[in-house]
Order: structure tokens, then sequence, then C-alpha cells
């Protein structure tokens, strides 16, 4: 990997006092719009999508523009957001977090009860229909197709998204100390988020030059730090696999030019990397 090209040691005057997380998704544009950011497998469907840093930032403006204009959504309030393993949950998140809204992710039913609105899979409808804000329903067909016959209380996504802006500015700016996630249990300000993806990417080597393979979702705090955010901060791609097919691979971890791996550092593998929020982090591959 590219340790030598981390990001000093934080991007674009982020520090502990002033970041938020929009300053690493510049940060991380700016290291080349054409780069690849997340390549997408699913191994039942055999589908396969590519996403440069470029085209995620118009999925992302996309989506946070949806947030802030159609949801009518302000910095601090919360989205629920009950997506499995899939390219377009991270285009979610970000968005989230680019429009200061505060993303919830995992099992908590109180949390779906609480928000302000709900962005749900076909596999957790049910779940977010207990949101008594605006529900958003994701299809998660291929090449983001929309539904056949939309859930009855819900929007389809893949209806309203194409017809947002390509480009986003925030109504009030993104600050520090506004909430940007909420898993486990607990909160994460921006500035903490920010701040914790730069120093778990500094911590794992992770630099421009990274291709990350991960298998998890995106439903609690570690996974997120290992699949997502500390990807972002050191400006490195993933390499995004669902219903893996272990014998697939080895041969898509050659031909990605995979060089490290998310996996549990608590068990055989490295507890140095392990927090105490939890074990799970990357690791190079030969």
């Amino acid at each position: 990997m590219h340790n030598s090209k981390l990001f000093p040691p934080y991007p674009l005057g982020v520090t502990a006092a002033n970041s938020s997380f929009p300053d690493l998704w510049r940060a991380a544009l700016a290291q080349g719009p054409s780069r690849p950011f997340l390549t997408y497998y699913d191994d039942h469907t055999g589908e396969r999508v590519e996403l440069s840093y470029a085209t995620t930032d118009n999925w992302v403006a996309k989506t946070a523009n949806l947030i802030q204009d159609e949801l009518a959504l302000a910095p601090g309030e919360e989205i629920a957001v009950l997506l499995p393993t899939h390219w377009q949950t991270p285009i979610w998140l970000l968005a989230c977090w680019i429009a200061g809204v505060a993303a919830s992710v995992g099992e908590d039913p109180a949390a779906v009860e609480r928000a302000a609105a709900v962005v749900a899979g076909p596999d957790r409808l049910d779940d977010a229909l207990a949101c008594r804000g605006e529900r958003i329903a994701l299809a998660l067909r291929p090449l983001g197709a929309p539904f056949q016959q939309v859930p009855a209380g819900f929007t389809d996504y893949a209806a309203v998204a194409p017809a947002q802006p390509d480009s986003f500015a925030a109504y009030t700016p993104v600050g520090p100390d506004v909430p940007a996630l909420i898993a486990d249990g607990k909160t994460w300000t921006q500035a903490e988020l920010a701040r914790d993806a730069v120093e778990a990417a500094a911590r794992w080597n992770l630099g421009p030059g990274s291709r990350v393979l991960a298998g998890c979702g995106f439903a609690s705090r570690p996974e997120i730090r290992a699949a997502l955010t500390s990807e972002l901060a050191a400006g490195a791609s993933l390499v995004l696999c669902r219903n893996v097919d272990p014998a697939r691979l080895p041969g898509r971890m050659a031909a990605e030019k995979v060089n490290a791996r998310v996996t549990s550092l608590g068990q055989g593998g490295g507890g140095a990397g392990g927090t105490a929020e939890g074990t799970l982090g990357v690791l190079s591959v030969d």
C-alpha cells in the first residue's frame, strides 16, 4: 500500500476542532475525480458496478439534494438507513453527511420510530413502516432499476433521484458539532467521524493506491470505519462484494488489484489494530 501518500495528518486543514465530513470528501475528490471509488459485485445476480469518484459525487449530490429539498431535512435531523451490503448504501451515508443529516444504522426499532425519514431496501420495508416521516424505498435491482410496483407508503428512490441537480450546496454550512452517525447506541459528530476516519487510515497504512476488498455491511460503526470512511480519508478505493462466492475471490482480487482486505483484527489477524469500538479493520494482502 502507499502510506507515503496518506493525507498529512489531516486533509485540507481538518483538525479535531473544525472538521466536518465534507472536508474529507472534497479532499478525496481532489486526488483525481476519474479514479475508481467503488467496484461492486453481487455473486447471486452476477452484477458488477464500477463508480469513479466523479460518478459517486454525482449520485451523492442528487441524493443530498433529495434529502435537503424533497425531504426538507435540516442539519441535525435524522434518517434511518436500512440498507444492506450494496453500492447504493455508501451513496446514502455520504449524502447524509454531506447534507449534515445524521444517519442511524443498525437494528434499533426506536431509531426508525424517531427518525424524520427512513430509507430502506426490499428486505427492511416492514421495519421502515414504523417511521412516521417520509419513507424512501430502494429496489436494489441491477443498473439501479426502479420497482416494478412501488410498495404502498413509500417513494421509489429510482423514480425521484435522477431529476435532482448534479451538484449540491448546503443551505446551512455543516459544522463540526453536528451529529453525523448514530450506531451501536452511540452518536458521532461530524468532527468525530472525520477525525476517526483519518486516524484509522493512518493506523491501517491506507493511501490513494489502496484497493480494499470488503464483504461486510454498513450496520455498525466498525463496519463503516473499515469499509468506507477510512478509505475516503486516504483517497483509496473499495471493492465491495455481496453474496460472496469464495471460489471467485482469488481471481477477483487479482483482477481488481486488491492489496488490502477488511477483516477481523481480533482473531489472529493483528490484534494491535483493534479498537475499543471493535476489532474489524483493514490489513494488507500479498
